[in-house]
């Protein structure tokens, strides 16, 4: 009876509960951001400022350059290359229009009608990345060839006679000439577009068109009220990623052009390479930077959509 009324033993004391400090976890997300913030200044913007004081220095590579703040080195070089630049603006548009309109059907088949296609038809569109940048472009020389199979067939369909008064080609020849570096600037910069716009397209709720079809609308128009609206993020992201790359490219121009195609990117090449002016190569890419910025701005103000893919 003794035993079973005795007291139990007193518990131990449970170990406090020792919370998360809120300072430790306040800084966690910056200490994640810090490896690609540091990529960012050392790849990004450290080159921009080297640049940036390149482009106002004057002297040579003999004597070496010292900042003298000589801005005069853009007007220059603005005066002075100005064609190269408007040819680079052009060249990019078309390109950029051709694979928009190539690449928005083939995009909306992937995303609508291919069905268990879609994944091969996906690998066909992202093949070209399996080879060299370098290798796609030489690819045309040989399929643009003077006497090929295109140039003939273009020449039955009397559609160099139409470029030719156009002066996109010249007579019977297709290299060296506008067309064959706006053909390679397409090509090489087609996947840009068509993946966007299939990652939008594919977004969109199929339940949108038959709500259209059960209101009587066309198949014209539920794509014009419908399908088009809702995938103008893609639009954006394909134009500008095909865009912006093919007014800086000068791989296309080089290979598949001559002396009277040359861009902007050709000249900012031989003014490194080969010329050896860095003011000017530098304040050339600076006004070719300045430039697609503002084209891109006012761009993006104007499509009506800030919902970039």
């Amino acid at each position: 009876m003794s035993t079973l009324t005795e007291a139990p033993p007193p518990l131990a004391p449970e170990a406090p509960v020792t919370k998360p400090s809120r300072k430790r976890g306040r800084w966690t997300p910056y200490w994640l951001l810090l490896p690609g913030m540091l990529w960012l200044i050392v790849f990004f913007a450290l080159p921009m400022i080297y640049q940036a004081s390149t482009s106002v220095q004057t002297g040579s590579l003999e004597e070496g350059y010292k900042v003298t703040w000589h801005f005069a080195t853009y007007w220059d070089a603005l005066s002075e290359y100005w064609p190269q630049f408007l040819r680079s603006v052009l060249y990019a548009g078309a390109a950029t229009v051709l694979c928009l309109v190539l690449g928005y059907p083939l995009a909306y088949l992937i995303a609508f009608r291919a069905g268990r296609w879609r994944n091969l038809i996906m690998i066909l569109v992202i093949a070209p990345f399996f080879t060299s940048f370098l290798i796609r472009t030489l690819a045309w020389k040989t399929i643009l060839a003077d006497g090929g199979p295109v140039v003939g067939a273009l020449n039955t369909l009397h559609v160099l006679d139409v470029t030719s008064w156009l002066g996109w080609t010249s007579g019977d020849r297709v290299l060296a000439t506008p067309l064959a570096v706006v053909c390679g600037l397409t090509y090489n910069f087609l996947p840009f577009m068509i993946l966007p716009l299939y990652t939008s397209l594919e977004r969109i709720d199929g339940r949108l068109h038959e709500a259209a079809g059960d209101l009587y609308a066309k198949p014209f128009t539920t794509f014009r009220k419908v399908t088009f609206p809702l995938s103008m993020p893609g639009v954006v992201s394909g134009t500008l990623l095909t865009f912006i790359p093919a007014a800086g490219d000068y791989v296309n121009a080089e290979l598949l052009g001559s002396t009277d195609t040359r861009m902007i990117g050709n000249v900012i090449q031989t003014q490194f390479l080969r010329i050896l002016d860095y003011p000017t190569a530098a304040a050339l890419s600076f006004i070719l930077m300045a430039a697609i910025l503002f084209m891109v701005t006012f761009y993006i103000r104007r499509s009506g959509t800030e919902d970039l893919v």
